[in-house]
């Protein structure tokens, strides 16, 4: 009965622990945080300042003793410590209004598909550490197709393209598990790397991370369309004078930018389409592919993929968030869902 009103009071939680943003899903409230995944500390007084939103703000702003660290690199911990108090401190924030606050949570999280055991386990003690009781994981594909409500339990092909900050993720799920797949450290944050070498090169201007990244959601695209052609004044520093300057690129230009990336993402998809059982791939031509994450959103991928492989391609609705809407759906129904889950690495497995 006591472990009845304990599990009653703590708040389950969903975890999106991404290398842009991290996103928190609690156990009948929804999606509760979706702030980038930054944090800002004073290296003087070894101290956060700031998590989230406004350590973002910080980025490429920051004197010499502040520091404005992304702790996640291609969808992994890279800075454990840093990462630790950055969960810890959404952790808090969810319950610092709430009496919950004295009970330990079960976290869901989600992880990208190649993550090894020893990464596996830095999840798992990054969650313990900030507050958690139990820690399961579940792969960034599964919990998306989860997220935009794939038949995933049937005996059918399902096939899902989660395109995020630091990874893309491609998976063909059935029968609950992932027949095919393909990970790969080209996404979002590479496409913004490509936008700011292809501006230093050509005009001689060096852009910061965030302003490439604006330039990529407003004016990308990778197919030729006449009538889509867009222009964007950005600024940096000239990079022969040191001076402040001032450009106009065109969206053909970042087309020019991205390609490489764009291309070796596409043929990561018909890889996997083409190591797809015959059977299943009957099935993705009927019933199509889902785009998810960041990347979905960029203009003209989704008629690219479709001229490649031939598959009808839909955009997810709300595609940056399928993660951890899915993550959220196990949360809630963790007895029908459970079977989805990665069993917890040896140190840190729980008694049924």
């Amino acid at each position: 009965m006591l472990k009845n009103f304990f599990t009653k009071m703590s708040k389950d939680i969903g975890v999106d622990l991404g290398t842009s943003n991290t996103l928190f899903y609690v156990s009948g409230k929804g999606i509760i945080v979706n702030e980038p995944s930054v944090v800002a500390i004073n290296t003087r007084i070894d101290q956060i300042l700031s998590v989230g939103d406004d350590a973002r703000r910080m980025l490429g702003k920051t004197p010499p003793h502040i520091l404005a660290i992304k702790p996640l690199r291609h969808g992994v911990i890279s800075d454990f410590e840093i990462t630790e108090k950055m969960m810890k401190y959404f952790i808090d924030k969810i319950h610092k209004e709430s009496f919950s606050m004295f009970f330990r949570p079960r976290i869901i999280i989600g992880v990208p598909l190649d993550i090894t055991e020893v990464e596996r386990k830095a999840v798992e003690d990054v969650a313990l550490s900030a507050g958690a009781k139990e820690v399961y994981l579940i792969e960034q594909p599964m919990a998306s197709a989860i997220g935009v409500r794939l038949p995933i339990q049937e005996a059918n092909g399902n096939m899902i393209v989660e395109l995020g900050g630091g990874k893309t993720e491609i998976a063909v799920i059935s029968l609950g598990g992932i027949v095919a797949s393909k990970s790969l450290k080209i996404a979002g944050e590479k496409l913004d790397n490509d936008i700011i070498d292809y501006v230093r090169e050509k005009y001689n201007l060096f852009l910061g991370e965030k302003t490439a990244e604006n330039v990529k959601i407003k004016i990308a695209n990778v197919l030729q369309i006449e009538s889509k052609t867009q222009k964007m004044k950005i600024r940096g520093r000239n990079l022969l004078t040191g001076l402040p300057k001032e450009i106009v690129l065109k969206s053909e230009e970042v087309r020019e930018a991205i390609k490489k990336s764009i291309d070796i993402i596409i043929s990561a998809i018909k890889d996997v389409v083409e190591n797809t059982p015959p059977e299943l791939v009957s099935d993705l031509y009927q019933r199509g592919m889902v785009l998810s994450g960041g990347g979905a959103n960029i203009l003209g991928l989704d008629k690219m993929i479709y001229e490649a492989t031939q598959i009808p391609v839909i955009i997810a609705d709300d595609s940056l968030t399928t993660v951890i809407r899915g993550v959220g759906i196990v949360v809630e129904d963790f007895d029908s869902l459970k079977e989805v889950l990665l069993p917890p690495t040896f140190e840190n497995s729980y008694k049924k």
